[in-house]
């Protein structure tokens, strides 16, 4: 999108926000990089220069706009469209792993040498792993800075830095305003009206007998239109008893994270998702946001997925009615693997019923004030010792479950960010008790392919019959190949036809 200098100069001069996200403009003029949504009066097309990500201008020698603030801007959904080596690495660093593992894990995870890597992002994005990571290392400072009341000294190490120096000179360098100044600018605009801030007001509730980083109130923004109904929807439907929960109008979980736990509540809200985060050590704050953002497919482009499904005469009235429709997605691959072997074969309800007794006879518990939350899920580890005969479950689906666990808690079955997603299907394909519908549903909603598809699926195939769709899998999927590479999206219009609590946002 950065290298069409016409369609972009559009784009800015429309000030379309429907771009944010997709590429950044960098004025030659003021040293400053906005979004191409930005406010302010839209430079001379030849004071104009863009890139493809906010390390990229950062590299240059750009500052971030104050105004249009482009580092808050939702990601680009070529991520999450594509599972070549940049997109997964680009996922990867969203969630923090340069920070936590260095570039040299980063290459591991991806099976790649660090130099290949390196020369990859180089080439696509005009910055390499350690600019791509620092650039959104500023990003969670400014986000603590502005959102907390933690000690300067805390928000460094929280975000990432080694080193306080390194904090205050990346901050000045990247905003033009030390931490200080971003926390007193922040509070100032909180308390006048106009443009409303990135993030809500500073709120910072540490408990006394836990070293929790407290609430950190947040909006976390997306593409217009989103149509929260089956996303929220499909949440809490399926909603684990201890682990998720509806409550006051927010979905509510449990976050198992590398350096503790969270509790985070999602809010819909029409310019923007409510987040409410806490966190035992903030040095999980990065993650915890890519994670709730790729759950609720925050950075989708749902003028492309829509477009190109209202081709389809049949679908077109679907999408013409609620426009917007996401991929509910997860939080945690392995957890949600677990649960699409208990809901083989049986109700909604049923799976729920399994999912709890796992949590509460395996489950690591957690304290949750504010709510009725008990468990983090189980990890794989701590279902690896599984007695087969506790379970209240068919004899094959039991050598199922326990077989994907044990390849879970050893590795030799991954299904983070980082993975290829045919290498994934061939992987779960190969496990005894997993057919088409398992492995699609745990490659649309864990592995995250906008193209999964689901043709065998009950739901689908009434839904296909009453529109006047071929109804069964072969013919339905040979239809399906004008709606690619957004089947995923076919498959959350065509479940919308039934009268299910999945498609209902919850009272």
């Amino acid at each position: 999108m950065h290298g069409d200098f016409d369609r972009c100069v559009r784009a800015v001069q429309s000030k379309d926000a429907r771009f944010d996200g997709w590429f950044f403009t960098a004025v030659l003029t003021t040293r400053i990089y906005c979004r191409p949504s930005c406010p302010v009066v839209p430079p001379k097309p030849e004071n104009m220069t863009f890139h493809p990500s906010a390390a990229s201008c950062q590299q240059a020698g750009f500052r971030a706009c104050k105004r249009c603030r482009p580092d808050s801007s939702p990601g680009s959904p070529e991520w999450n469209e594509r599972a070549d080596l940049v997109a997964r690495a680009m996922r990867l660093i969203g969630d923090g792993v340069v920070d936590r593992e260095g570039v040299p894990g980063l290459a591991t995870r991806l099976g790649y040498s660090t130099r290949q890597v390196e020369r990859q992002l180089l080439a696509e994005l005009g910055a390499g792993p350690l600019a791509l990571a620092r650039a959104q290392r500023a990003q969670t400072a400014r986000l603590l800075i502005e959102t907390t009341t933690l000690p300067m000294a805390q928000i460094a190490f929280g975000a990432g830095f080694s080193s306080i120096r390194t904090f205050n000179d990346t901050v000045r360098e990247v905003f033009a305003l030390a931490p200080g100044e971003l926390r007193t600018r922040a509070a100032k605009r909180g308390g006048r009206r106009g443009n409303p801030p990135a993030y809500t007001t500073p709120t910072a509730t540490p408990a006394a007998s836990t070293p929790t980083l407290g609430t950190i109130s947040l909006r976390l923004p997306f593409r217009a239109p989103l149509n929260p109904d089956n996303l929220f929807g499909h949440l809490v439907a399926t909603a684990v008893p201890g682990v998720e929960e509806w409550r006051d109008g927010a979905y509510r979980r449990t976050l198992r994270l590398p350096y503790g736990h969270g509790i985070v509540a999602l809010t819909p809200h029409p310019d923007h998702i409510g987040c409410r985060l806490t966190l035992t050590d903030p040095r999980d704050l990065t993650l915890a946001i890519s994670r709730c953002r790729r759950m609720l497919d925050l950075d989708a482009d749902p003028v492309a997925v829509d477009g190109l499904l209202a081709d389809d005469p049949l679908l077109a009235p679907l999408v013409a009615k609620a426009p917007g429709r996401r991929v509910p997605r997860t939080v945690d691959e392995d957890e949600f693997a677990v649960r699409a072997v208990l809901g083989q074969q049986v109700s909604t309800a049923a799976a729920r019923t399994h999912a709890a007794r796992l949590v509460t006879a395996h489950g690591e518990p957690v304290d949750d004030p504010e709510g009725g939350l008990t468990h983090l899920f189980p990890a794989p580890e701590a279902l690896a010792a599984l007695d087969p005969e506790s379970l209240a479950l068919p004899r094959s689906r039991r050598t199922t479950l326990t077989t994907l666990v044990r390849h879970l808690a050893d590795g030799t079955l991954q299904l983070g960010v980082e993975n290829d997603w045919e290498r994934a299907r061939a992987q779960l394909t190969a496990l005894p008790g997993f057919g088409p519908w398992t492995t699609e549903v745990i490659a649309m909603r864990a592995l995250g392919d906008p193209d999964a598809f689901l043709p065998s699926d009950l739901g689908i195939r009434r839904a296909a019959q009453a529109l006047g769709l071929p109804h069964t899998p072969a013919a339905l999927t040979a239809r399906a190949a004008a709606w690619r590479p957004w089947r995923a999206y076919a498959v959350q219009y065509l479940w919308a036809t039934d009268d299910h609590a999945i498609n209902n946002l919850p009272a």
